[in-house]
């Protein structure tokens, strides 16, 4: 099963718990509603529908992320209903998500005193305020008593903001000290002191805000993207006053929490070649912006995509060429099935950016999700030879290789890159391992592959998705069954809310006969992955084992919703069919089995294992 790990700009992961045991669900997300039907005519001719077309229409190209669309059909549900104030709600908010400010800007206007989406007409207005430079009245917009613990934040900031772009710079970093709140918050407020004063000239207590945010790495985790960011700020600083050995070894701090961190390399090269870095934020549109970028990418996670889209488009409005912005963004959109408009926003990105070959390695992927594979194979290639010691292209190659099942070139791919890094690989070349080690699991190449595997483990002990990949595999090749199982409860334990690696434990369980534990454990992973084609296929399986073959029929017609692959679905029908054979009997092996010279197992159903073929792009806070 291919995961759709995305190129972030570090291990971006949403607030966690932290913010989650605070929060009820997202401040701004309005999701379309649940009558919308894909089966809808989203294409229909907007001049032909009445108000009920136009509204579904609307609706449906909405729940698809097709903004452009969606925002045609509910203007012309308007020219129906022009007061109705959901559609409303809907086109200003799918404006703003779509990057068409200034329009949504009008509606704002007339909509801030709605209940339902206040805060986002407030935001749009003071953001629309401070890039006009009327700072007093965006100031004056932003609500920092919220009882909404990231809006109170987030409006803290920009009214900070704001208020330096008024001349009152002290008074702004006083509120920032002075602001209270969940245990996340310093991670923050740190970052954006330390900016602002850096920007009015106060390097000392800049330097103060930056060292004792760097020095939590605890808090650092729950916004590794701002965390980051903070490092990047305090080796600028360094470097702008000529303290070259400081600000290496403030990149040294980061390179440890985040292995492998493309910016921070580049901005390691640009100091060791005498360079003098830029400061990141000089002026409040820029702060804002920070403000809105860092909070956007601390909620980055699936089901909160509506407000990241939300707070990167208003960040991009207010600086348009932040690459780190956009890059994001771009990955946002990918996320969103959206490639052709990931892949206009990867080339805005500056060319003279640290950013610029990430977003040019995130186009490649890009095109392969359009089904250019040829044209994403040759733009991945160009970018190896211009660079051949630039690990990530081959990662971003491998990636596109694994998605086009071609295994001998993806196992060449990777020879090459770890020829590349030489006798001493480090922790951070652990992901080249891995994915030489699927490669060669794919071609039935298994002691090169186990012993790969071991290497990435060697260089990442731990590591969740290497010991789901080889746990599992022991197992269903009847070998190391004890280590096997707790090498995946150990990633389960690691990962818990990871549907993948939960479905892993599951499946290894149905394997070995334990079924009543199969459905225990695949029941927790259809929780956290309800849509996922193999977790509902194996949940099923396990449902007809123990004898709930009602149940069963029911997982596998959702797995069969869902879309899945030509072969998974005639093997799907099949069971449907026909059930399962006994237990007693084995069935053919699928392709997906993990080595030639595996055993078979008892009930002769297939293996999947559930682990990205994708690179990590970045490793996890350490």
């Amino acid at each position: 099963m291919r995961q759709n790990h995305i190129l972030r700009l570090a291990a971006s992961v949403a607030l966690g718990a932290l913010v989650l045991a605070t929060l009820p669900g997202s401040p701004l997300v309005f999701p379309a509603s649940a009558a919308a039907s894909k089966s809808a005519e989203a294409d229909a001719k907007p001049q032909f529908l009445g108000f009920a077309g136009a509204f579904l229409a609307g609706r449906t190209a909405d729940f698809d992320n097709d903004t452009d669309s969606a925002i045609t059909f509910y203007r012309k549900a308007l020219e129906f209903d022009p007061g109705n104030p959901e559609i409303r709600q809907r086109l200003m908010v799918t404006l703003f998500t779509a990057g068409r400010f200034e329009e949504g800007v009008a509606l704002a206007r007339d909509m801030k005193n709605d209940p339902a989406v206040a805060q986002v007409a407030s935001l749009a207005l003071a953001i629309d305020a401070i890039n006009k430079r009327d700072f007093e009245t965006a100031s004056g917009l932003l609500d920092d008593k919220s009882d909404n613990p990231i809006d109170r934040l987030l409006n803290t900031l920009l009214k900070s903001w704001a208020d330096f772009g008024a001349g009152k710079g002290k008074q702004a970093l006083a509120t920032l000290d002075s602001l209270d709140g969940p245990p996340w918050y310093p991670v923050f407020l740190r970052f954006h002191s330390g900016a602002m004063a850096q920007a009015m000239g106060d390097a000392e207590t800049a330097r103060k805000a930056y060292v004792a945010s760097v020095s939590d790495k605890a808090n650092g985790a729950a916004a590794p993207d701002t965390y980051i960011r903070t490092v990047m700020a305090l080796a600028a600083l360094d470097g702008l006053q000529g303290n070259t050995r400081g600000a290496l070894d403030a990149l040294s701090a980061g390179e440890d929490f985040s292995p492998g961190y493309a910016p921070l390399s580049a901005m390691r090269q640009q100091i060791e070649a005498g360079k003098t870095p830029e400061a990141d934020i000089e002026t409040a549109q820029q702060g804002a912006a920070a403000a809105l970028f860092t909070l956007g990418s601390a909620l980055n996670r699936e089901g909160a995509e509506e407000t990241v889209a939300l707070y990167l488009q208003f960040a991009r409005a207010l600086d348009p060429e932040d690459a780190a912005t956009l890059v994001m963004l771009g990955s946002l959109k990918e996320a969103l099935g959206k490639p052709e408009d990931a892949i206009a926003i990867y080339k805005s990105v500056p060319e003279n950016s640290p950013m610029r070959r990430i977003s040019e390695l995130q186009l490649g992927l890009a095109l392969a999700d359009m089904g250019e594979e040829g044209q994403a194979k040759d733009h991945l290639k160009a970018l190896i030879a211009s660079d051949p010691k630039d690990l990530r292209s081959y990662l971003a190659y491998g990636t596109v290789l694994s998605s086009d099942k071609d295994y001998a070139e993806m196992a060449l791919n990777y020879q090459t890159a770890i020829a590349v890094i030489g006798p001493a690989p480090s922790k951070a070349d652990w992901n080249l391992f891995f994915q030489l080690a699927i490669a060669q699991e794919r071609l039935k190449q298994w002691p090169k592959a186990e012993a790969n595997f071991k290497r990435a483990l060697q260089l990442y002990p731990q590591q969740p998705q290497v010991m789901n990949y080889l746990g599992y595999s022991w197992i269903d090749m009847n070998m190391n069954l004890d280590e096997g199982m707790a090498m995946i409860q150990a990633a389960v334990d690691l990962r818990p809310n990871d549907g993948y690696i939960v479905d892993s434990l599951g499946w290894a369980y149905f394997r070995l006969g334990k079924y009543d534990d199969a459905v225990r454990e695949l029941e927790r992973a259809i929780e956290l992955k309800p849509a996922d084609v193999t977790i509902n296929d194996h949940l099923g399986d396990a449902y007809w084992r123990v004898g709930r073959e009602l149940e069963a029929t029911f997982q596998w017609k959702r797995a069969l919703i869902n879309d899945p692959e030509d072969d998974v679905r005639k093997a799907i029908e099949k069971k449907l069919a026909e059930g399962l054979p006994k237990a007693a009997q084995t069935a053919p092996a699928a392709d997906r089995s993990p080595a030639s010279g595996s055993q078979p197992a008892t009930d002769g159903e297939a293996p999947l294992i559930k682990s990205s073929l994708e690179p990590t792009w970045f490793a996890e806070p350490a």
